[in-house]
């Protein structure tokens, strides 16, 4: 009979034994797994984190409606590439450097300075969404042909034929000067058109434009000022629909690297034609006429100092004289003092109170400024009507009135901890560009530039 092989008798120890190594595979198994899927879970959620979330972040909020951080960064980049390509385009004219020069520098700060140029977008953005709601309300809208229609006009495309410039006749308002007024200034001498009489007068800051953005002359088709576009001038050749198209798409093809496409350019003068129009209709009942004072003046450091001219001028001396002996105002003092014909709003308060309340040939006791002693004389005072530059302004303001209402009736809150650790640098400004600054820097120094009209 064969020899049966010896079995392993297992015993309760070894079953337990073995139970126990076969639970601590499970556990080491598991572990592993979830180990593994926190790896996974914690490198998806930093490319989510980079790609979607930061994205979504907001960096600003109007009533319910958020500006995201992408949204933001994408402006930001447009911005700074279409300054550097608006500096391009000057350092390429050595007449557009030294005219220039000083609007250039201010580019050139704009961009070295990301939370200047970063404000300026979100300012932008926020009033871009006032400017919807108000939209919406009053029923205005923008359609797709008054896009294309801008579209075309930024590259200078006129399928119908270039429009012919027309001539605005901008009426004046000259007064026929009184007898009282002849004799106060002489006849030959016609009142000024300056609104704003000198630094030493003014009183308020002067209007901004609706302009979200720093004002600027483009070279590029885009800009962000009210009036929606700059124009390409067309080429000497025939300028075709292919040719408009070709221009298009090389225009898109170099915004690339800031990731702005076409659909972000007919937004851009969506928004830009849509401000328009709400500026338009926000300013429809500006009147064309206002109250409005012809002054001189002579200034003085101290209180004795105009007690002094009084004075003299009640002694028989003439203002004109005085003015120029006398007042530390030099933009006007050899002019007699003139500040020219102003409205309500353009002088210091104390100044203007004390001007509107004179009657013409009038003269003032001492008015104290932050500039020091006026004695002030009304040349004229009455009903006038605007130039343009004057009914620019006072629709200005009335458009600036609007916004900051706008602003104080809803509620509208900016994020400054985020979008300030955000704003992007690039595109960065080119080395030959840099070069080309650098001398321009060292070269006006020590010059005094002439300012961008």
């Amino acid at each position: 009979m064969a020899r049966q092989p010896n079995q392993q008798v297992l015993t309760k120890k070894h079953l337990a034994r073995l139970e126990k190594e076969r639970i601590q595979q499970r556990y080491l198994m598991i572990g592993t797994i979830i180990v593994v899927v926190l790896i996974i879970g914690i490198i998806a959620y930093g490319v989510l984190d980079q790609t979607v979330i930061k994205a979504a972040r907001p960096v600003a909020k109007v009533g319910n409606e958020t500006i995201t951080s992408s949204a933001f960064q994408k402006e930001v980049r447009f911005q700074r590439f279409r300054l550097i390509d608006q500096l391009t385009g000057m350092a390429q004219d050595q007449m557009m450097l030294q005219f220039f020069g000083s609007y250039i520098q201010q580019i050139q700060m704009q961009l070295s300075s990301p939370t200047t140029l970063g404000q300026q977008v979100i300012d932008s953005q926020i009033e871009d969404i006032l400017v919807r709601q108000e939209a919406q309300k009053r029923g205005i809208t923008v359609t797709d042909a008054e896009i294309d229609g801008a579209f075309e006009q930024a590259f200078g495309f006129y399928p119908e034929g270039t429009p012919s410039p027309t001539v605005t006749v901008t009426p004046f308002s000259t007064s026929t000067l009184s007898p009282t007024q002849e004799a106060l200034f002489p006849p030959t001498k016609e009142p000024t058109a300056t609104l704003e009489p000198t630094a030493t007068a003014t009183a308020t800051e002067a209007p901004v434009t609706p302009t979200p953005e720093p004002s600027a002359t483009p070279t590029t088709a885009f800009t962000a000022t009210p009036d929606a576009t700059a124009t390409i001038t067309p080429t000497p050749t025939a300028y075709t629909e292919d040719l408009f198209k070709k221009n298009v798409n090389e225009y898109v093809g170099t915004l690339g690297e800031v990731g702005y496409s076409q659909d972000d350019l007919r937004s851009l003068l969506r928004r830009q034609l849509l401000r328009q129009k709400v500026y338009d209709a926000v300013t429809k009942e500006v009147p064309a006429v206002a109250d409005q004072v012809w002054a001189r003046h002579i200034l003085v450091a101290t209180e004795d100092e105009a007690k002094q001219v009084l004075d003299r001028l009640n002694k028989g001396e003439t203002f004109a004289d005085l003015a120029k002996e006398l007042s530390t105002d030099t933009s006007n003092k050899d002019q007699g003092g003139d500040l020219g014909w102003f409205t309500t709003g353009k002088m210091l308060q104390p100044f203007e109170e004390a001007a509107f309340k004179l009657k013409v040939g009038e003269i003032s006791q001492p008015v104290q400024t932050t500039y020091g002693f006026h004695i002030i004389q009304v040349l004229g005072h009455e009903e006038r009507s605007f130039d343009s530059t004057q009914l620019e302004e006072a629709k200005q303001k009335v458009y600036t009135d609007w916004l900051e209402s706008a602003k104080a009736a809803t509620t509208v809150t900016t994020y400054e901890d985020t979008w300030t650790q955000i704003v992007p640098t690039d595109p960065e400004i080119p080395a030959q560009l840099q070069a080309i600054l650098q001398q321009l820097n060292s070269a006006t120094q020590d010059l005094p530039l002439q300012e961008a009209p």
